[in-house]
């Protein structure tokens, strides 16, 4: 057996492995747009209740509208990177837009939030500094961070105490610069960081502070804004990086706002930025259409926090155990990564689309289903779902 042929059937065994243990992730084929109802490959219509749609924009009239218009006057693509001749008029007006919408003084565009944090931590960290994330942060905050050649800590998840001891022995080993990054919002749990008391901590160490916000730009906050406006920090988070995919129009491209100076070093020296395709303008078209919705009305908000309080109380109702909270990213909580797989399939075939999550996304003996609301969807919808998890779950010895 030649080097290649051993190297291909050791792939072949490790497809194998995670076949047996039931951790097979399968993509369902789409024939739809985006939205509370989808249709699959199969021809069957369903409940779509695993979508980061938060607020139902990723097909609603104006943002299409105006991504077609945006096509029409700005083109396809820019076939560039943005220091050649990749920045239109319209990428600026949205950097400028989201700046003023998260409180900051400065944004820069990526072509995703994975991107986005992938080029934060290299171009502001270096040896004489210190990094400390939460124990749960997102995979691409780990990887960030492992790109840059800062001391790291990291702190027990959502652990303040924690936290104050990782700051404490960053400042005692002589840390030039602390930063401390967190999600806004932890996709997984849906747990909600305490921003204002992180703020206090790192003001009371020198630090700086950081966080993702793709689960909470748009609809987290009295105005949307994001995690530190419900908790009281607004303009006081020294780094935000987050998404356009998501509650912002679900298309794709990342983003992070930050003070002029900390863009500016971003823009000379952030890999991800220097070296990838500009942003699509049908993206940034629409993605200026959607900031234009979210300013002009709090109509979604509202009806996504009814939704959300309503499912949360009906599927606890139905017997399932749920993560607490009040955000929209509901964990139904199965323990067992192979019954996660089971109700999913058996949801499916009751017409609502979920999917079951476990390791290595969530840790061992975690599995879950990861409901996500949207203010697409209708009290109708709701209610047949929740209907749909009693009979799947007693079917499966669940409930």
């Amino acid at each position: 057996m030649t080097g290649i042929e051993a190297f291909h059937r050791h792939l072949r065994d490790e497809l194998a492995a995670i076949e047996a243990a039931g951790l097979t992730k399968r993509e369902r084929v789409l024939t739809t747009p985006q939205g509370a109802h989808v249709r699959t490959s199969g021809g069957t219509e369903v409940i779509n209740l695993c979508a980061n749609n938060y607020l139902g924009l990723s097909s609603h009239p104006q943002v299409v509208a105006a991504a077609h218009e945006t096509l029409r006057t700005h083109g396809f693509g820019l076939s560039s990177v943005r220091f050649i001749c990749g920045t239109q008029d319209l990428h600026k007006t949205l950097e400028a837009r989201l700046a003023r919408f998260l409180g900051t003084e400065d944004a820069i565009l990526y072509g995703s939030a994975f991107d986005a944090n992938g080029g934060l931590f290299e171009p502001l960290l270096g040896e004489e500094d210190a990094v400390i994330s939460d124990a749960l942060n997102h995979a691409s905050i780990i990887d960030g961070i492992r790109l840059c050649k800062a001391r790291r800590w990291r702190y027990a998840h959502d652990d303040m105490a924690d936290l104050d001891r990782c700051l404490a022995e960053a400042r005692a080993g002589g840390a030039r610069h602390v930063l401390v990054f967190s999600d806004g919002v932890f996709s997984m749990d849906g747990t909600v960081a305490r921003l204002d008391e992180m703020r206090r901590l790192c003001d009371a160490h020198g630090a700086l502070l950081g966080i993702d916000e793709c689960h909470a730009t748009g609809f987290v906050g009295p105005g949307g804004r994001g995690t530190h406006e419900l908790r009281g920090v607004f303009g006081r988070v020294d780094i935000v990086t987050g998404t356009l995919g998501k509650a912002l129009g679900g298309a794709s491209g990342g983003f992070t706002a930050a003070r002029r100076e900390v863009v500016e070093l971003l823009r000379q020296r952030s890999r991800p930025y220097l070296f990838s395709n500009t942003v699509a303008p049908a993206i940034v078209g629409a993605s200026i259409a959607v900031l234009d919705l979210l300013e002009g009305s709090g109509a979604l908000r509202e009806k996504l926090a009814e939704n959300t309080a309503f499912f949360r109380a009906a599927i606890a109702a139905a017997g399932y155990a749920i993560k607490p909270g009040t955000h929209p990213i509901v964990p139904i909580m199965v323990g067992d990564a192979v019954a996660a797989q089971r109700l999913a399939a058996r949801l499916l075939e009751l017409g609502i689309y979920v999917v079951g999550f476990f390791y290595p996304v969530v840790p061992q003996g975690q599995a879950r289903i990861r409901v996500q609301l949207s203010a697409a969807h209708e009290r109708a919808d709701l209610e047949r779902a929740v209907a749909a998890f009693a009979q799947a779950g007693r079917e499966l010895g669940l409930v």
